[in-house]
């Protein structure tokens, strides 16, 4: 008798499943859902309308998470490099959940939400870590706060420079967050949340709303004159022209935040000398990479070709020598920059800007050249 043939899991679906399908959108697996990676229009159109003008994107399958309690904002800080307890209500800043040998168990975005004086803190992690993240969490603090996974909850993201337009016409008030604040609002008795923030560099907002009102309020956005869907691959694109991580790809578990780059990550008050300096997990290898007592082997830095050749991701990177240096991590032709643009991790002695190295392309060399990030200059509204 022959075993029973193994099924894939089914694929989830956000609250805008049926939204997609009307609007033509290619559905790809991600993240465990099924998810549009682009429509009708095509990568380069919403690429570049996004840059123009203002793009919706579905990024419900997003992990919501609330942290609650007295305790909450220490409790967070003791697992990041981040300051926690220093941030401002309704402020919000990057962070990143590391494992004991300072390995980037995720990154992720997260707001306080505090007006009350009781403890409120509103993480956005990765999808595709949501549950581990949310293990890790209650394991290592969940017996100093609450923790509550919003897995449920829809996630919006309105990114462009016409974003502002059209966000305020439904959200009266909008307008006056700058970039990396948040606020409550209300749309049609449904309680949302709002950040001035996003992952392609341009000007926009992340809103947080009930599952039951997502699809009526991107109706309502996609109405406006400025706004049109945008899929995963065009998000991809833009991240990338804007210097911004993947997690899996250019950050993971085995790469610490120096070795990412994300210095500016990690605030004065973590660091060696500061106020609460140390005490998150892989503190003394971070902390040494960051004051050069621990020596760094790579560091992530940004690729330009000198040829129109797409370098992916995996590809592999040599010196003029032909000696091994590491990897592209994220690769593509930048639908703005119209040039291979790529982020890779090579040794420190071949980071300084303007470094030739080469990549292996199906066995042809294509010179690149380390280039400063973000390769398109960002436009987050600072007031």
């Amino acid at each position: 008798m022959e075993p029973a043939p193994v099924s894939a899991p089914e694929l989830l679906h956000t609250p805008l499943h049926a939204l997609h399908l009307e609007l033509g959108a290619r559905m790809v697996p991600f993240a465990g859902y099924s998810m549009p990676v682009q429509y009708p229009a095509g990568l380069m159109a919403e690429h570049l309308h996004t840059r123009t003008s203002a793009g919706l994107f579905d990024v419900s399958h997003m992990g919501q998470i609330s942290i609650r309690g007295l305790d909450a904002a220490a409790a967070l800080e003791s697992l990041m490099p981040v300051d926690v307890l220093g941030l401002g209500v309704n402020r919000q800043r990057y962070g990143l959940l590391l494992n004991d040998h300072g390995g980037i168990l995720d990154d992720l975005m997260f707001v306080n939400r505090d007006v009350a004086g009781s403890g409120d803190l509103f993480l956005v992690v990765n999808g595709a870590n949501k549950q581990a993240d949310l293990a890790h969490l209650v394991e290592r603090i969940g017996h100093r706060c609450t923790i509550t996974p919003q897995f449920d909850r829809g996630l919006l993201a309105l990114q462009g420079p016409q974003a502002v337009t059209a966000l305020q016409r439904l959200l009266p008030g909008v307008n006056q967050l700058v970039f990396m604040t948040g606020a409550a609002f209300t749309w049609q008795g449904a309680d949302l949340f709002v950040t001035r923030s996003g992952y392609t560099g341009e000007d926009g907002f992340e809103i947080s709303l009930p599952a039951d009102a997502t699809d009526a309020f991107a109706r309502a956005l996609l109405a406006e004159p400025e706004v049109k869907p945008v899929g995963l691959g065009a998000r991809n694109s833009l991240r990338l022209e804007a210097g911004l991580c993947l997690h899996g790809n250019d950050i993971d578990t085995t790469i610490t935040p120096i070795e990412a780059g994300l210095n500016w990550a990690l605030q004065k008050v973590r660091r060696t000398g500061g106020a609460r300096a140390g005490g998150f997990p892989g503190a003394a290898t971070v902390l040494g990479q960051l004051d050069g007592t621990v020596p760094l082997t790579r560091v992530r830095v940004g690729l330009v070709a000198e040829e129109r050749v797409p370098v992916r991701e995996h590809t592999p990177l040599q010196d003029e020598a032909g000696q091994s240096l590491g990897e592209v991590t994220s690769g593509l032709l930048g639908p703005s920059t119209q040039t291979p643009i790529a982020m890779g991790m090579v040794p420190p002695s071949h980071a300084t800007i303007g470094t030739r190295v080469l990549a292996i392309v199906r066995g042809k060399p294509v010179p690149m050249r380390v280039s400063a990030m973000p390769f398109v200059p960002n436009r987050y509204f600072r007031g």
